[in-house]
């Protein structure tokens, strides 16, 4: 028995280190807990299609050039070019976004952008090993944050840049900054909690405590596991908070952008702790923000503090890209697909539509029943002189105008990811191409093309670089969503599987140049129900409002300037007020009902009003006593009601290619039984 014993633990040793020597990206060290997945380094992942012409838009407008049209802040004087201007978070946000941005496209002169401001942090390391800003200034304008230029916080969002550069550079530099930085955050952390400065820093200690997780796995240094639980503990008791369910129900008890970070910082632990009721608490949160404060979109009620769940109350820009930021991190530590259908529901939804087009102005609350963008004081917890749904550069709060660029580029990092034993995965999808070495280091590349996530159909074209090399033996694993019934797979027009909704489907096998995997994911239409029980229509990951026309005015704001110089308005220019019948969402009904159309818009930008590349069409009827309150829709009329108005024909787009919009309906019955 002992030697059957020997030789199984010698076997599964050998094992063991043959699947760490056939990854060729580093994963977690002991005693971290083996992630499923691994990030590639950044530029490994590029865009392709309506993907790559939504991070151009970026480029060419505010992402690209934020230093020119918000100069107080981003220009020469900013604390972190070494000036005596800003100091705190406003500077870093905007390179968060903008260097993933300038890597993926491969941009120079973006790139050259980047480089004074992480060739300053990196030359500002102190002999103790503070890094950043270090001098506070009087008061200026509230424009200018010049105090609290040691908080924890700001740094923590620069560490998350350095790491970006290390990934695409390699540049020893940033981990001899990062191990000195975290030797002086372990001496004085005991002094100057997390908590000392500002509650920022107690409250988002998770993204500080990932950086010191990942410089172990680069480094091995056994004083960042000692440093990793300090922070741990100094954070805000985040597992506490989500599994005991009171405080997510209780209005205004978190800061919207604070929930959206601190989620994922049991997750982020639990590659220390190992311990299951870490995930767990995330999940519980999860489930309790559907249930009291949650939207349609994958974010809640939360216009500052956290403000219920009706459709009228705000939700912020920064919540939706930290919350696609923590849904990242954890899809990648879990490989939970829970975590990525979710981040495909922000990132599909929320954000196309908190932006214009042009990538030239922003807002910083939107309404899931959005019908007005006036310059008006709404129902939100604050209101910044009613500026909060305008779009511009500065209305509502400049913290978003800063933080809105790391969205897309860090959704476009998160397509693919190593696994732990050599293989690849793909567990949000896109159009893009993909680069990268698997087991036995051979190099891949895989052509993603795609209309997702308007279509069913994904398909992913494989190519071995190099002549030597013909094949490639390696795992490629799929996400079957959540949502998705009938999933198929095929290799080469063969099917190989059909694995069920909510699992991670494998194909293993030894690959060539030229092999196709076709994936499709059905997606059939749902309803959902949310606030006052009212209805709301899926199909796939992308929610669908009522498609309200729109009358765009620039409007110039001489008043206000410390919201911007400019702002747009939009009004409707059709009726907004429109029920569903009670009798169509019923699930035996949903087919019938609601008639899907697709639209072939070639190359063009999709998530517009006129180019909707899908359409949902179903019979509505208008609630005449639904009327304005205070320029938003009206409180939410409780399902079900009567009215005599006939049924009409209404169009459905997806979410993401409104500006104004009723996602949830109220109902109606038909009381005359006809169309």
């Amino acid at each position: 028995m002992k030697k059957l014993m020997s030789l199984l633990l010698a076997g599964l040793l050998l094992a063991t280190a043959a699947a760490t020597a056939a990854a060729p990206y580093a994963n977690n060290r002991a005693p971290l807990r083996e992630k499923p997945f691994v990030k590639l380094p950044l530029g490994a992942i590029r865009a392709e299609g309506w993907l790559r012409d939504q991070l151009q838009r970026q480029a060419d407008g505010l992402t690209g050039h934020l230093d020119s049209v918000y100069p107080e802040v981003m220009g020469p004087r900013n604390g972190w070019l070494g000036g005596d201007g800003d100091v705190w978070e406003r500077g870093p946000y905007w390179i968060d976004g903008l260097l993933p941005l300038a890597y993926i496209l491969g941009d120079r002169q973006l790139i050259e952008k980047t480089r004074p401001w992480v060739e300053w942090a990196l030359g500002s390391r102190q002999p103790d090993g503070y890094f950043g800003p270090a001098e506070d200034r009087p008061f200026e304008s509230p424009a200018i944050q010049r105090d609290n230029a040691r908080d924890w916080w700001p740094k923590m969002v620069m560490l998350k840049v350095l790491q970006q550069y290390y990934s695409a550079t390699g540049d020893e530099r940033v981990i001899e900054l990062m191990r000195a930085y975290f030797r002086y955050q372990l001496r004085e952390l005991p002094k100057t909690p997390l908590g000392h400065w500002t509650f920022w820093g107690e409250q988002r200690g998770g993204d500080n405590l990932g950086i010191v997780y990942w410089l172990y796995n680069i480094t091995g240094d056994e004083f960042l596991l000692e440093l990793g639980d300090l922070i741990h503990r100094q954070t805000l008791d985040w597992t506490g908070i989500l599994a005991g369910g009171e405080v997510i129900p209780t209005p205004f008890s978190l800061h919207c952008v604070n929930l959206a970070q601190g989620i994922k910082e049991p997750v982020v632990y639990y590659q220390r702790s190992n311990d299951p009721a870490h995930v767990a608490a995330v999940k519980k949160g999860f489930a309790d923000i559907r249930r009291y404060i949650g939207l349609p979109t994958g974010l809640y009620g939360g216009d500052e503090a956290l403000h219920g769940a009706a459709p009228t109350q705000g939700s912020e820009l920064c919540t939706a890209v930290e919350m696609m930021y923590s849904l990242e991190e954890m899809a990648e530590i879990t490989g939970d697909v829970q975590f990525a259908d979710h981040l495909e529901r922000v990132a599909f939804n929320a954000l196309p539509t908190q932006a214009t087009d042009a990538y030239d102005a922003r807002q910083y609350y939107q309404q899931v029943n959005q019908v007005m963008i006036t310059d008006h004081r709404r129902n939100f917890e604050q209101s910044h002189d009613g500026t909060d749904i305008l779009y511009g550069l500065l209305t509502g709060y400049a913290c978003c105008t800063s933080n809105m660029h790391q969205g897309w580029p860090k959704f476009t990092q998160n397509l693919w990811y190593a696994t732990h034993d050599g293989g690849l995965a793909a567990m949000v999808y896109s159009p893009c191409n993909v680069t990268a070495e698997v087991a036995g280091g051979v190099r891949v590349t895989i052509a993603e093309r795609t209309q997702y996530p308007f279509d069913e159909q994904i398909r992913f074209e494989i190519k071995i670089d190099g002549r030597k090399v013909k094949t490639a033996q390696f795992p490629l694993r799929l996400r079957i969503p959540g949502w998705c019934e009938g999933a198929t797979v095929a290799v080469n027009g063969q099917a190989v599987a059909s694995p069920g909704k909510g699992s991670v489907a494998e194909v293993r096998r030894a690959w060539r140049t030229g092999d196709v995997v076709t994936l499709r994911l059905p997606m059939e239409v749902a309803v959902s129900r949310w606030y006052e029980r009212s209805a709301v229509v899926e199909r796939g990951p992308l929610v669908y409002s009522l498609r309200i026309g729109e009358k765009w005015s620039k409007v110039r704001n001489p008043g206000k300037q410390i919201y911007g110089p400019w702002y747009y308005e939009v009004r409707p220019t059709t009726p907004w007020n429109y029920t569903l019948f009670e009798e169509d969402v019923r699930p035996e009904r949903i087919a019938e009902a609601f008639r899907v159309e697709r639209r072939d818009i070639g190359d063009a930008y999709p998530w517009t009003l006129e180019n909707a590349p899908v359409e949902i069409k179903a019979r509505g009827r208008r609630l005449d006593e639904w009327v304005l309150y205070q320029e938003s829709a009206g409180p939410q009329p409780y399902s079900t009601n009567e009215t005599a108005n006939p049924a009409e024909e209404i169009t459905l787009i997806p979410y993401g290619c409104t500006t104004l919009r009723i996602t949830e309906f109220p109902l109606t019955r038909d009381l005359r039984k006809n169309w």
